[in-house]
């Protein structure tokens, strides 16, 4: 697949609204990573939103601050990555603006380019189990939080950008893997995808993706 790497990532004004609209219209865009000096590429298919001070299952609830959720607190668009039970990577990307504590979960990534060097850090061949959920992601991805967290997503080793040929349709979907408000309909998901992390019966919430393209 060609590389887009020139295509510009998308803009800090993207990520200046609700975690839940960023979440709704990640899905469908390119991530595309040179960790390590190697290049891959995929579609987000799969996002979640965390609304910050009145989220529960939310990292900012309360505006809870301590030093290994310090960038979430950063600008819009830029990183919060954070070790999920100790094992793996999660990769976030911040919400509103400087203090809000929102951010958007990264949970499935459609792997398009780069699949070798996703395989060789995953060690595993199947390209449906290379990015199906926020660890995998990124280790297939290379993201760690010394590489990404609290730098701004422009110009860092890893970059979404706009993709204008996906016209698919969004799914949103009850939060998955979380105990409070669990039920809240945060989780969006590119329909029929076979890459995003756990099938659901998905919600009545559905949306025709990109009525307002991303910019």
């Amino acid at each position: 697949m060609k590389s887009p790497r020139r295509a510009a990532p998308l803009p800090v004004g993207f990520f200046e609204r609700s975690a839940e609209i960023v979440a709704r219209e990640l899905v469908g865009t390119l991530i595309a990573s040179t960790a390590d000096g190697r290049w891959t590429l995929g579609r987000i298919v799969e996002t979640e939103a965390y609304l910050g001070y009145d989220d529960p299952a939310s990292h900012g609830y309360r505006h809870r601050r301590h030093a290994q959720n310090a960038a979430l607190y950063g600008p819009a668009a830029s990183w919060y990555v954070y070790r999920s039970y100790g094992m793996h990577w999660c990769a976030n990307l911040v919400c509103l603006g400087e203090g809000s504590g929102s951010a958007v979960l990264l949970r499935a990534v459609e792997p398009l380019d780069g699949l070798d060097v996703m395989r060789h850090r995953r060690s595993v061949e199947l390209v449906e189990s290379l990015c199906s959920g926020p660890g995998r992601l990124c280790q297939a991805l290379g993201i760690t939080r010394s590489e990404l967290d609290g730098r701004l997503m422009r110009g860092s080793p890893v970059e979404v950008m706009a993709a204008a040929d996906w016209s698919g349709v969004i799914e949103a979907t009850p939060r998955i893997g979380i105990s409070k408000a669990a039920d809240w309909p945060l989780r969006f998901t590119a329909a029929g995808s076979r890459f995003v992390s756990r099938r659901t019966v998905t919600s009545k919430l559905r949306a025709v993706a990109r009525e307002h393209p991303p910019g």
